[in-house]
């Protein structure tokens, strides 16, 4: 069955780092870009970064740039989210989604209807 797991989300203090990993299972993501997602409590669902095909093909939205990283190995058919110089407004239910792509090239997007598939999300905490 098609499936999409995050997992190492946890409670960090202010400035510290977290590496979110985002594995598919019955399905190959080499075809998929990735995008992630957050929602913090009483907010709207909003953009983190995406990933297209290519490793390295990334999006980030403006809260995140210069402290996350989007990254994926389709060896392992697994993509990854760095996070790093956290901070309280960063904590939320992070989501991973994918969206098919037919061919071969850099595009991914922020916008969460693309996706076609959902992980079940994790959590991030950053408090003091």
């Amino acid at each position: 069955q098609v499936q999409l797991v995050e997992s190492g989300g946890g409670s960090v203090q202010p400035g510290g780092s977290l590496s979110l990993s985002c594995a598919a299972s019955g399905f190959t993501l080499d075809y998929y870009a990735i995008g992630w997602f957050r929602q913090a409590p009483g907010k709207e669902r909003e953009a983190v970064s995406c990933i297209g095909r290519r490793d390295g093909s990334t999006k980030y939205a403006d809260s995140v740039k210069g402290r996350f990283t989007g990254s994926r190995d389709n060896a392992k058919n697994t993509a990854f989210l760095q996070m790093n110089s956290l901070k309280p407004e960063d904590t939320g239910v992070y989501y991973c989604g994918a969206v098919w792509i037919r061919t071969y090239n850099d595009y991914c997007g922020l916008i969460a209807g693309e996706y076609e598939y959902w992980g079940q999300g994790t959590q991030v905490t950053v408090s003091s």
